[in-house]
């Protein structure tokens, strides 16, 4: 039925020797079954499963994060391009009300149009 065992409390394995003052215990060997291994196995495949689910989430989440960061990077560098043209238009404006050339020139009017 089990394998049985006499082992000494000592710590020597004796078999069939019974002696004097020596204490002898039988142990049956103690095994898990074959479903109960199956059941743990499963088990810390799914544990596992999960936890490597839940860093490929986390993963994906900071990719998002930072595509969003990159695509404000970009719609900020546009605008900094549009306000150095603006930047640009605004000086030069200043600069050519402010010229001796500009200041000797006529004002000039709408004489007519042109019809065909």
């Amino acid at each position: 039925m089990f394998n049985q065992t006499y082992v000494s409390r000592r710590g020597a394995t004796t078999v069939n020797s019974f002696a004097r003052n020596r204490n002898t215990i039988r142990h049956a060997k103690r095994s898990l079954g074959s479903i109960s291994q199956i059941v743990i196995v499963g088990m810390l495949t799914l544990v596992f499963g999960l936890i490597y689910v839940a860093e490929g989430t986390k993963a994906t989440s900071f990719d998002y994060e930072l595509s969003s960061v990159e695509s404000e990077i970009t719609e900020m560098n546009a605008e900094k391009d549009d306000l150095a043209v603006e930047k640009a238009r605004l000086t030069s404006v200043a600069a050519a009300k402010n010229s001796t050339v500009a200041a000797a020139m006529e004002t000039a009017t709408v004489t007519g149009y042109a019809t065909e």
